[in-house]
């Protein structure tokens, strides 16, 4: 099964399935061809939603391992949101809670948290751990345009 996400235009209302490999793109509503924004919050995903997405976009994704009890990882949320607004078409943000997706957690050897990644093409081109400011995450994600 391939993830998408439901879009709602904000001219008619209609919702809007969009496939992973166009969450950073400009779409058209398939009602009335009003323009659709690409993604500009973080998304939350699961390791099935992750792969299918890190593998699919044709931009830099930034993806946030984070956990609940983190204070941290609290603190580095609005920035992260933000910076999802920010990069809005140009990256996608995603959002791995390491208690609920153990399995991604290890697979990148994510030792403490948050801690930051940024994919290029499927594949890691960095890794950060702790607490960032925005302007960093940024230049990660355009470094690696």
């Amino acid at each position: 099964m391939s993830y998408s996400r439901l879009l709602t235009c904000g001219a008619c209302g209609t919702q809007n399935r969009i496939p992973a490999r166009f969450l950073a793109s400009t779409g058209r509503c398939g009602v009335c061809k009003g323009e659709l924004a690409p993604l500009t919050l973080p998304l939350d995903v699961d390791e099935s939603t992750f792969d299918e997405i890190v593998g699919a976009v044709k931009v830099p994704v930034l993806v946030d391992f984070w956990a609940e009890w983190c204070g941290p990882c609290k603190m580095a949320a609005p920035e992260v949101k933000e910076l999802a607004r920010e990069m809005a078409g140009r990256a996608i943000v995603l959002k791995v809670d390491t208690e609920a997706n153990r399995g991604l957690g290890a697979r990148y050897r994510v030792q403490s948290i948050p801690n930051f990644m940024v994919f290029r093409g499927g594949k890691v081109v960095m890794q950060q751990a702790g607490v960032v400011p925005r302007a960093a995450m940024r230049s990660w994600l355009e470094g690696a345009s």
